[in-house]
């Protein structure tokens, strides 16, 4: 358990972003980070499971990712005020280790992307609690005593770093955005190595 997950799903790239900062974070505070995503969710009628391993990007998490890491990070864009589906899914495939309690006590922050200044950032952050809850894991935020937290104007709250997108003209996150991505791993890494030195 040397490692924090940075587990997330990005459909247009912005969420995978701040997974990239919160990761960049967690290896400033001297853990390494490990990216991973999880496949598109497919309707029975298409029928044309997800390849292996992504074309791009960090490979698909597995269960064992999950269980074996020391903190996560979880990252979805707003979908209505939710997280996405395919995120949704591999949670929902968890019973086994919320059974056997091997989440339980470890930290986990949360992140999220949105096209829209109302889109919902703050619901999406706090529906990606639920799970967590219920997997015993200590929720971590950003306090106000991060300076970037008073100055966004786009992402980020005290619930977990965020990224305004603007419907599709964004120009990628702004200075706040990824300063509080950064301390938002960095905090995740320092409260894992200070409940588990």
């Amino acid at each position: 358990m040397s490692y924090i997950l940075v587990l997330y799903y990005s459909r247009h790239g912005s969420t995978a972003q701040l997974a990239r900062r919160i990761a960049d974070g967690v290896e400033e505070a001297g853990l390494p980070a490990r990216l991973r995503t999880v496949p598109e969710v497919v309707a029975l009628a298409d029928a044309q499971p997800a390849p292996a391993v992504p074309g791009d990007g960090p490979p698909y998490a597995s269960l064992d990712d999950l269980a074996q890491c020391r903190g996560l990070a979880l990252g979805s864009p707003t979908r209505f005020g939710n997280m996405a589906a395919p995120l949704k899914h591999f949670l929902d495939g968890s019973a086994a280790l919320w059974l056997s309690g091997a989440l339980a006590g470890k930290p986990a922050a949360v992140f999220t992307a949105t096209s829209s200044p109302h889109g919902g950032q703050e619901s999406t952050l706090l529906s990606m609690m639920l799970p967590l809850l219920h997997h015993g894991m200590l929720l971590v935020g950003l306090p106000y005593s991060e300076p970037g937290l008073n100055r966004t104007h786009g992402g980020g709250s005290p619930y977990g770093a965020g990224h305004l997108a603007r419907h599709g003209r964004d120009s990628g996150l702004d200075e706040d955005e990824k300063a509080l991505a950064r301390a938002l791993g960095r905090r995740v890494a320092d409260i894992a190595q200070r409940l588990c030195p």
